[in-house]
């Protein structure tokens, strides 16, 4: 019988990975720990990465077959709200032509949600990082339990946007960058977990200001991760061993994102709680094959970051 994903705005077979069936570890043992959560290629020799607990940004670098800290984010950098104050509980993490931003559910230090994007400057030399920008997303979104918020966050640029003929559902128009002053050049989407929904949102780049674009159901109940491929066009939403290591890819049709397949992991992965996924650029292919890590928060084995490929040419 045809295992169908759970919450799918439509219903999509569960196919198997579309890469290679087998995983290889991509870190040294023991230098993550738990609460690895989110990452994102900024080039193919740089890999962001968040922790949660304690909120912590990491730069990683390749080493022969496996990512590090490169040098002076050894332990990598803790992370404060613009005050400098405050933990913020890092989940995701994305770099774009504005800058790392970071999507972060609570403060450890308090109780309740607290739903905020977070922008910082990567090229300081400060031990730790209070943001430059954030945005308070709370009171625009459903309530959700201080553990069930922000876990991902990509950004999609304007110029795709517009020529898959994107809607806007606030205007019920085709999206138009022009009605968003200060917001950059693409927008942002963040999966909100407990609902399965991903929120599309025009940034102001100055901090504070804020639109909701779009609503988009991920394709599962709980959305851990959020990956966009330009190569192929997919807004990847991932789900960690909640729904057995699924992920699917979502694409423009008819100007909303739409689950268009769903994948099982990889056969050779156990379900590990990858709450982490990036998918490297696509001149690192070779042999018709491109890399992708996923970042495990439970560290299984004293390993936090797994690496396996997906197709050059689209999925």
């Amino acid at each position: 019988m045809l295992a169908v994903s759970p919450g799918s705005a439509q219903a999509a077979a569960t196919a198997k990975w579309p890469g290679d069936p087998a995983v290889a570890v991509a870190d040294s043992a023991g230098v993550f720990g738990e609460n690895l959560s989110g990452l994102s290629f900024e080039s193919a020799g740089v890999l962001w990465a968040v922790k949660n607990g304690p909120g912590t940004l990491y730069r990683l670098v390749r080493q022969g077959s496996t990512w590090a800290p490169d040098s002076g984010w050894a332990s990598g950098k803790q992370l404060h709200y613009r005050n400098g104050g405050g933990d913020p509980d890092a989940e995701g993490v994305v770099a774009t032509p504005d800058g790392v931003f970071a999507a972060t559910e609570r403060d450890n230090d308090e109780d309740g949600s607290l739903l905020k994007v977070l922008r910082f400057d990567t090229g300081s030399s400060a031990k730790s990082l209070n943001a430059v920008a954030e945005w308070d997303l709370t009171g625009d979104l459903p309530g959700v339990d201080d553990n069930g918020g922000f876990e991902g966050i990509t950004w999609v640029p304007d110029t795709f946007l517009t020529a898959g003929g994107f809607r806007d559902e606030r205007t019920k128009a085709r999206y138009d960058p022009a009605a968003y002053a200060g917001h950059g050049t693409g927008l942002y989407f963040v999966g909100l977990e407990d609902e399965g929904k991903i929120y599309a949102y025009a940034l102001d780049q100055a901090g504070g200001g804020f639109t909701r674009v779009a609503t988009i159901a991920s394709g599962f109940p709980k959305v851990m991760e959020l990956e966009f491929e330009p190569e192929t066009g997919s807004l990847w939403s991932v789900c960690d061993d909640t729904c057995d290591g699924r992920s699917a890819t979502l694409k423009l049709v008819d100007g909303k994102f739409t689950v268009t397949a769903t994948y099982a992991r990889p056969s050779k992965m156990p379900n590990y709680n990858n709450e982490g996924f990036a998918i490297a650029p696509r001149s690192t292919c070779a042999a018709g094959r491109k890399a992708v890590v996923w970042a495990d928060d439970a560290n299984d084995g004293g390993h936090a970051l797994r690496t396996g490929t997906l197709p050059c040419g689209g999925n």
